[in-house]
């Protein structure tokens, strides 16, 4: 997934509204990330947790706004091998 403001981040786990992203930013907790997958659909989680992790951040927080369609988009690059491992699928 391309960030808005600049930079990338890969999924890494979701759970109904919960989701966790290896992030090349950090975040704040209450802030906004938004971000675009490679279809062009918006991403937007409102931030709990961000954590350095090696040469990333490690966010987790919730989903806003997330419509059926997103989450199956979100399922399906954890499902994929390209989207959880390399992060080709998740990020461009």
């Amino acid at each position: 997934m391309k960030l808005l403001r600049g930079g990338t981040a890969d999924l890494v786990a979701l759970d109904g509204d919960r989701v966790s992203l290896r992030s090349t930013e950090a975040f704040a907790p209450g802030a906004p990330l938004a971000g675009n997958l490679e279809t062009s659909s918006l991403v937007r989680v409102k931030v709990h947790r961000c954590r350095r992790q090696d040469d990333g951040f490690l966010v987790e927080g919730r989903l806003v706004d997330a419509t059926r369609r997103l989450r199956e988009e979100l399922s399906a690059l954890l499902a994929s091998p390209a989207g959880s491992g390399s992060g080709d699928a998740a990020s461009s």
